[in-house]
């Protein structure tokens, strides 16, 4: 076996063990709280496409849950190490195109459905961008939970980091911040490959309303 492959698999094999030790973690620093776990029963049921294993929380999420300890100098290494798998999660584009058609990011980021008990299966899940960014300047009605977005290319450029950055930072925003507040998009299947980079076109075609 050559050195390259063996290296992989020792790195593979890491990421395994520490999202092991993560989830043994977490479990130990939620306690089992019988009051929880029934109001999580009697609120949540499973209903079209929306099954019970949504409340079920990964090792990410019940990091995050316990905000003592993710916020706590205790906390940083496991932090570090969140951050780092949900890194290693993350894939390119399988035709390398980073760049799609902002128009129909547009629409995704406009659309707010999918996911939900009353879509059907097939339905396209919509990126709800405005809930949290203001993107177009145009746009009368935005959210402010994060960071504005207008001009987003404009102001950054469009250097291969920049466009890797944002990719990345769209499938699963937790490889930078392991309590972030954007969903993990790619991670979750909510958006496709075809999504992402039409929404990464929104961002970064200088010929996006978001970029004149």
């Amino acid at each position: 076996m050559k050195i390259t492959h063996i290296k992989k698999l020792l790195t593979v094999s890491g990421f395994i063990l520490a999202t092991c030790l993560m989830q043994n973690t977490a479990m130990a620093q939620q306690k089992n709280d019988p009051k929880y776990n029934k109001m999580m029963q009697d609120s949540f049921r499973a209903e079209g496409i929306a099954g019970l294993d949504r409340v079920e929380q990964d090792a990410t999420q019940k990091f995050c849950s316990d905000i003592a300890f993710s916020e706590s100098k205790k906390g940083e290494a496991m932090r570090d190490k969140i951050q780092k798998i949900n890194m290693a999660g993350i894939l390119q584009p399988a035709d390398g195109k980073y760049i799609g058609d902002w128009k129909s990011g547009e629409r995704i980021a406009q659309s707010g459905r999918g996911a939900t008990w009353s879509d059907k299966a097939d339905a396209q899940v919509g990126g709800g961008c405005y809930n949290c960014h203001q993107i177009d300047p145009k746009e009368i009605s935005h959210g402010n939970i994060g960071p504005s977005l207008t001009g987003y290319g404009k102001l950054r450029g469009y250097s291969p980091e920049v466009i890797t950055y944002t990719w990345n930072r769209i499938n699963n925003s937790k490889a930078y911040n392991a309590c972030s507040n954007m969903p993990r998009f790619a991670h979750f299947k909510l958006l496709n490959e075809k999504q992402i980079q039409d929404v990464m076109a929104l961002l970064l075609d200088p010929e996006s309303p978001v970029n004149k």
